[in-house]
């Protein structure tokens, strides 16, 4: 048994991690035969347990990337009484198999993220000054079309106004003549007249 051991975390789910074993993890993205670090949460030394956070930073597990392989299969069957209903599904996961070779404390936070910072400044440097150097010859390329096209100008010859169509004059409403034959009814006799025309009578 190894003097010291971590408990790695992998896929959602907790491992203990000895150098020289043989983890069986869920599917990792990297290649086989390639390096992969794993996230410690609890680290055994000989003399010590290392449970803090900030401590847990210095834990290496490196492990090596053996193969990959689907699980055993898993055989679903789904019914319910009495109404005939049945449902037989499967379900094989994906696998890796990891080789531990490393687990230690180191004395300080490995600074593999402090290097990259550096390369990441130069490699941004190089683009840039690049750019800046193609920018007059990208001036001139751009200012030799405006030059011809300035030129070609006065070339063509300049179109004609179309003819402006005269406004048609707005036609007065024609307003419709009274119909002949027909005649106009008789206003009606008010009150008044209908007495005195009743007294003449009598």
């Amino acid at each position: 048994m190894a003097s010291s051991y971590a408990i790695v975390e992998s896929g959602g789910k907790q491992y203990r991690a000895e150098k020289g074993a043989s983890l069986l993890v869920e599917h990792l993205s990297a290649d086989e035969g390639a390096k992969v670090n794993l996230r410690a949460v609890m680290y055994r030394g000989d003399k010590e347990v290392v449970l803090n956070a900030k401590e847990l930073e210095k834990v290496k597990v490196e492990a090596v990337v053996a193969e990959h392989l689907r699980g055993a299969k898993v055989r679903v069957f789904k019914y319910k009484p009495k109404k005939g209903y049945r449902r037989r599904s499967g379900h094989r996961q994906e696998l890796t198999r990891l080789e531990v070779t490393d687990v230690r404390l180191l004395t300080r936070k490995p600074a593999a993220k402090a290097e990259a910072k550096p390369a990441e400044k130069k490699a941004e440097a190089k683009p840039a000054e690049k750019k800046a150097e193609a920018k007059p010859a990208g001036e001139n390329a751009a200012a030799k079309p405006v030059e011809e096209k300035a030129e070609a100008k006065p070339k063509a010859a300049p179109r004609k106004p179309a003819a402006k169509k005269p406004a048609a004059k707005a036609k007065p409403a024609a307003t419709k003549p009274a119909a002949k034959g027909k005649a106009q009814p008789a206003p009606k006799p008010s009150s008044a007249s209908r007495r005195s025309s009743s007294a003449k009578k009598s």
